[in-house]
């Protein structure tokens, strides 16, 4: 090759060179592991649900807030049918969990395509010592008893419990939510309730015990996205949270059973 034919390659190369580091240098630089992904959720996050879910969701939603540090969780927590009223009548909330069905289902089409998710049954709950002496739902009839208000799911299943046990209770008042017949009994106002079984997770100030035919009478709990959501992407990611391995973990570690 002569010394003319040899420059002319060797500015070629170096062109091509040149324009190959240009290019490089005008890539975009990958995304650092640390970016969050595109499917990440952000933003206020409303979830209504029954009382008996307090801990348990309480727990779920701090479990779903470190997997999505952008959205804010805020738990209501109260008898179910409280909470329809509530949101039949414009409560803005995003996710619904009901105690039972029949709850869920007066919320017709503002329920976006309820879920069960876990299920309950009841048990008898008394003062630590059980004062009391309450063996059976037999014995309720003769102590001063607590129970939930027929319309909320706690008290609906209580009355089909006690007229399967052919047991007619004169209660000493009938109560919103399941929580505050436990408040009650705790506190010795009364010698004896009816509450769930995930009510005396983790408390010492009552004793439980598992009635006859308990088995028979079992509450299957629902979650819809609302249809009015103001945070529908939030409030979708958080239901399949609760239905996740992770979800389902949480709640079994609160008593609440298989839907």
């Amino acid at each position: 090759m002569n010394r003319a034919l040899r420059r002319t390659v060797a500015v070629v190369l170096a062109a091509a060179a040149l324009a190959l580091t240009g290019c490089t240098a005008e890539a975009p630089a990958p995304a650092s592991s640390g970016d969050a992904p595109e499917s990440a959720v952000s933003g206020e996050l409303t979830v209504y649900a029954a009382a008996s879910l307090s801990g348990a969701f309480d727990e779920i939603g701090a479990a779903f807030t470190d997997e999505n540090p952008d959205v804010t969780f805020s738990g209501v927590y109260d008898g179910s049918s409280t909470l329809v009223t509530q949101l039949r009548e414009g409560a803005p909330a995003d996710v619904f969990a009901s105690a039972d069905e029949a709850n869920m289902d007066k919320l017709e089409d503002a329920a976006v395509d309820p879920t069960l998710f876990a299920s309950n049954t009841l048990v008898i709950a008394v003062p630590t010592g059980n004062p009391g002496g309450v063996e059976t739902l037999a014995d309720l009839a003769d102590v001063t008893t607590v129970l939930c208000a027929p319309e909320v799911p706690c008290g609906a299943a209580s009355a089909t419990l006690l007229s399967n046990a052919g047991v007619a209770v004169d209660a000493a008042s009938l109560e919103q939510n399941v929580t505050a017949v436990l408040t009650k009994v705790a506190a010795g106002e009364a010698d004896a309730g009816l509450v769930y079984a995930t009510d005396d997770v983790g408390r010492d100030d009552v004793e439980v015990i598992v009635p006859d035919g308990a088995d028979k009478v079992v509450n299957h709990y629902p979650i819809a996205t609302l249809s009015e959501a103001s945070n529908s992407a939030a409030a979708d990611a958080f239901v399949g949270f609760v239905l996740s391995d992770d979800g389902q973990s949480i709640l079994a570690d609160f008593g609440f059973g298989a839907p």
